[in-house]
């Protein structure tokens, strides 16, 4: 299992708590894998992109209408957190009452 998500985050790190044997990635500073990326936007389209976020307030209007792969791409704080890579096909995202009942917390 993996978590991708960033250190300071307050929701990741209740996930990290939570789960204690999966492996953390911070993308701000690894970035997210491609492949993770196209798999993450193929089930969960645009709602990956975190519009609340600081990074997103500080693009300009035209950086927020580019695709949300690009945006991702060039920006990866931007992806809603945590994505947690159950296996390579199944990925949940963020950490509501629904992603703890599927990890049986």
């Amino acid at each position: 299992m993996i978590i991708y998500g960033l250190k300071t985050c307050d929701t990741c790190r209740k996930a990290r708590k939570a789960l204690p044997e999966a492996t953390f990635v911070d993308v701000r500073d690894e970035g997210l894998p491609a492949e993770t990326r196209a798999a993450a936007l193929a089930t969960f389209g645009d709602a990956l992109v975190n519009t609340r976020s600081t990074t997103w307030r500080g693009l300009s209007a035209a950086e927020r209408d580019a695709a949300p792969e690009a945006l991702l791409s060039d920006h990866p704080t931007l992806m809603k957190r945590p994505l947690i890579a159950l296996d390579e096909s199944t990925l949940l995202l963020g950490w509501d009452a629904e992603v703890r009942s599927r990890l049986g917390l």
